[in-house]
């Protein structure tokens, strides 16, 4: 997944979960398992990334 959209100025919330992800600026990318855990985060900050499967 790639982040797409900066973290400047979102919620704790929105900036702690797309750090979890391995996300902490604008064009980062990383691969994650495809597990629930990871389906839920990518949910509450699907606006600011981008999916893809590898």
């Amino acid at each position: 997944m790639k982040l797409v959209k900066s973290l400047i100025g979102r919620s704790e919330k929105q900036i702690a979960t797309a750090k979890a992800l391995g996300l902490k600026k604008a064009g980062d990318v990383t691969t994650q398992p495809d597990n629930a855990a990871t389906h839920g985060k990518i949910n509450r900050i699907s606006h600011m990334v981008e999916v893809t499967k590898a």
